[in-house]
């Protein structure tokens, strides 16, 4: 079938290593945009932290969508929420508990892209965090806030070998009513159970009418593999996890090595 969406992760997919985009990717998107494809950014970034790349790469129309928060929350870039899950104030309260039972950095995000952590030494991932996003940081403990104040997704921070000494109370403490998942080596999130990328993309794609056979998905780690999973074409990059990559249908090149153009030009502009 002719692919009708492109549903692209943005860190190390979408930009390079220098967190910029390729003017290769700006070129071959703006191909997919003239021929009318949608092409929706999936990341675990807020809406703040992605709007300034949809607006570099044209992506500003109210037909276009983004999903954030790692599926927590379906949007058109313009803000109109489409669907959203949000953690309850406990689930806020136990994360909170563990950071401190275990020595490890925390952060949460609301719906306005604000990070809030009750760590008075706040993690270094947590400023870079704040500032790729473009989010308020707060210094708050929970009873600092009010009562019903609820998250779209939690983190845990910190070194490679910290979250690894952690992962497997963090899947011990939250499976159960949440879903888990390593984003990246520097972070281990904490979301409703019934987000991911995969489920997001499913639930926008019946609103679009768009079969899973007819989107080709880029991603690079662990949280893309739900995506990958649902698509009808799956591309890995080749800086990307080898976990991503098995469940990939096609292996492009790096994310600085052109590797969004190059694997559209065999699927698509042949």
């Amino acid at each position: 079938m002719t692919p009708k969406l492109i549903a692209i992760d943005v860190d190390d997919t979408l930009l390079n290593s220098n967190i910029v985009l390729l003017p290769s990717t700006k070129d071959i998107i703006a191909k997919c945009l003239q021929n009318h494809l949608k092409v929706v950014l999936c990341s675990g970034r807020p809406l703040a932290g992605v709007k300034p790349f949809l607006n570099e790469l044209g992506i500003t129309a109210d037909d276009q969508y983004v999903i954030t928060y790692n599926g927590s929350v379906i949007e058109s870039v313009t803000g109109e929420v489409i669907a959203s899950h949000e953690l309850s104030n406990s689930v806020y309260r136990a994360m909170d508990e563990f950071s401190r039972k275990y020595h490890v950095a925390y952060n949460v995000l609301d719906r306005d892209s604000n990070i809030y952590t009750s760590n008075l030494e706040v993690s270094r991932f947590t400023v870079v965090q704040a500032w790729e996003n473009k989010a308020g940081l707060l210094i708050k403990t929970p009873d600092q806030l009010p009562a019903d104040f609820t998250i779209t997704k939690g983190i845990f921070v910190g070194e490679t070998a910290e979250l690894n000494q952690v992962e497997e109370a963090v899947h011990a403490t939250f499976d159960d009513q949440c879903y888990v998942v390593r984003a990246a080596d520097n972070f281990l999130e904490v979301m409703h159970k019934n987000v991911n990328k995969g489920a997001a993309l499913k639930t926008l794609s019946e609103k679009l009418g768009i079969h899973p056979e007819e989107i080709i998905a880029f991603g690079d780690e662990q949280n893309d593999i739900p995506m990958f999973d649902f698509v009808g074409t799956a591309v890995a990059m080749e800086n990307g996890s080898d976990l991503a990559k098995s469940h990939a249908d096609m292996i492009t090149s790096s994310n600085d090595a052109d590797g969004i153009k190059n694997a559209l030009k065999k699927l698509i502009f042949k």
